[in-house]
């Protein structure tokens, strides 16, 4: 058994879980194990007692009590990756340097595994993206399964926790393209509804929804939380169908689909809250435009703007549409070169 260590946090080593951080010092430690030291009050920082998932700061004091001095447990093989997926993945790397990986997501291929996602999946999938590193690439944020675009992938632990903390500050700017079901009026605009989590009808609580609050009900609904989306309308097809660049100024779960739909504009090819039962409160035709138009949701992560965690110049990544979406643009008049980069920008 060693002794009681007293340890100061590195200037690299903040804004992580001190579970996690303490198995990166300790690799003979079980997860169990540092839960039942949190628990018994002997893993302590700054003399106060910790939760597992508690997170520390840079320039913290843990106290680490006697540990066994094990041996780390065995590496765990890395999963192979199918020839013909990684091939896929690396197709989507629209930019990468030493320190991040951006893709552009296809349709249909979840960020994470979950309830009925199987095991094809982006980070399933990162043994195909080390290109030479020794470990993976980790996601940073994510993308639902059906939503295309830009998805930023960190190649060490301190650039995730660095794009981490810029996303949950709200550092980072997004702008996704959809085409919805009639025009938005105004044409520019914010929406402000809250969300609360509706559960699914599968035993995992599979096909989850959100349900919007009207901001006037926010405080009185239990588990509602604030949602924010700036939207502008870049072109239309008469009253049935436009081009509708989005910011979502908050990042709840399906935000830009649950609130597109609220205000009776729901996501083209969006069956879960713009389906052919949903009666649209503004002059939209529902979800399913019929002919030419492909049935697969037309929401596409377009663009993604940070400041580099080493370099700290700014980067800017655009996605090109996927191949349905693009023969919609097509079939609609529609041209990627017609409009600004950032709408809302243009406007001041």
């Amino acid at each position: 058994m060693s002794g009681v260590q007293t340890i100061r946090i590195g200037a690299d080593e903040g804004e992580q879980r001190i579970d996690r951080w303490l198995k990166k010092r300790f690799p003979q430690l079980t997860q169990g194990a540092v839960e039942k030291m949190c628990r018994t009050g002997q893993l302590r920082v700054d003399g106060g007692r910790v939760k597992a998932n508690t997170r520390i700061e840079a320039g913290q004091e843990v106290r680490v009590p006697p540990l066994p001095q094990g041996a780390p447990p065995p590496a765990q093989p890395k999963a192979s990756v199918k020839q013909s997926d990684a091939e896929m993945i690396q197709s989507c790397v629209l930019w990468r340097d030493e320190h991040i990986i951006a893709l552009n997501k296809p349709p249909g291929l979840p960020s994470q595994g979950g309830s009925g996602q199987g095991d094809r999946h982006v980070d399933g999938l990162t043994a195909a993206l080390m290109f030479g590193y020794k470990d993976r690439p980790k996601l940073v944020h994510r993308l639902d399964k059906d939503t295309s675009g830009v998805l930023l992938l960190a190649r060490t632990d301190r650039i995730a926790r660095a794009l981490s903390e810029a996303f949950r500050h709200r550092l980072t700017r997004k702008i996704y393209w959809a085409a919805v079901a009639g025009v938005p009026h105004p044409r520019m605009g914010s929406i402000k509804y809250g969300l609360v989590k509706a559960p699914g009808r599968g035993r995992g609580g599979e096909g989850e929804k959100m349900i919007a609050v009207h901001p006037s009900a926010l405080a009185t609904t239990e588990g509602a939380k604030r949602a924010h989306t700036d939207y502008a309308v870049l072109d239309a097809l008469g009253g049935r169908v436009s081009w509708v660049a989005m910011v979502p100024v908050t990042g709840r779960t399906h935000q830009l689909r649950a609130h597109m739909a609220e205000i009776g504009h729901p996501i083209v090819g969006d069956g879960k809250y713009g389906g052919s039962g949903q009666e649209n409160l503004g002059d939209g035709w529902g979800a399913q435009l019929g002919g030419e138009i492909s049935r697969k949701l037309h929401l596409h992560a377009r663009m993604i703007r940070f400041e580099h965690p080493i370099t700290k110049k700014p980067v800017s990544i655009t996605a090109p549409l996927p191949d349905h979406m693009t023969r919609t643009w097509k079939t609609l008049g529609w041209s990627e070169n017609d409009v600004p980069e950032d709408p809302f920008a243009e406007t001041g």
